[in-house]
């Protein structure tokens, strides 16, 4: 496994009417590094965003899709997504709050 750091863990956070809904709830859907495991995602999360501490992680894999460019077929790049929930008492994750 390589040597990941916790700026490396997050990648991006996802926007979909389904995870925005969840953020009532404190539950954070973001994309991961793929070698990341559960614990480097609470980590990563405690110390980007002060004042969040998690309560557990939620992850799942997701293969590539089969794409198709003229006679030549290929696939996607593989992608993790961590679906994180918050304590009661910590503070909501900022990145958020302006949706």
């Amino acid at each position: 496994m390589a040597d990941i750091k916790y700026y490396d863990v997050i990648l991006k956070p996802v926007i979909t009417e389904k995870s925005m809904s969840g953020m009532g709830e404190k539950k954070y859907t973001f994309l991961v590094h793929r070698e990341a495991n559960k614990t480097m995602i609470k980590e990563a999360v405690e110390k980007m965003f002060e004042g969040a501490k998690v309560k557990r992680v939620n992850t799942m894999n997701s293969d590539g899709k089969e794409k198709r460019r003229g006679y030549v077929y290929g696939r996607t790049a593989k992608t993790k997504k961590a679906i994180v929930w918050l304590t009661e008492d910590s503070k909501d994750i900022e990145i958020f709050s302006g949706l």
